[in-house]
């Protein structure tokens, strides 16, 4: 193999652990109405809503939560690198997703 082939292949594979990394990541904040609420963010090609939902539920319990906003929006995963035989890039289609939550109060 050579250098040109392996710097790619090594690039494709730090964009997939990238884009594949599969839980929610949250943030602390709090509601309008004073709860702690969590931003979760399940962006990327490998995450999807149901690790956001996950993530609220391991957060709130059997409590449960209201969920005060969320969105959803594409976008795109690319890199551009150059090498000795020019320049090469990898791109992917996928979404920016994100809610924010607040655990109940019982």
């Amino acid at each position: 193999m050579n250098l040109a082939v392996s710097s790619k292949c090594a690039m494709l594979l730090s964009i997939a652990g990238c884009c594949l990394a599969g839980c929610a990541t949250e943030k602390t904040t709090y509601a309008p109405d004073g709860r702690k609420a969590y931003t979760l963010n399940c962006s990327g090609l490998a995450r999807g809503w149901d690790k956001c939902f996950a993530a609220a539920g391991n957060l709130c319990g059997a409590s449960g939560y209201d969920v005060l906003d969320r969105s959803d929006e594409p976008a795109a995963a690319g890199s551009v690198a150059g090498n000795s035989s020019g320049y090469g890039g990898t791109y992917a289609r996928t979404n920016e997703r994100s809610m924010v939550v607040a655990c109940k109060i019982r």
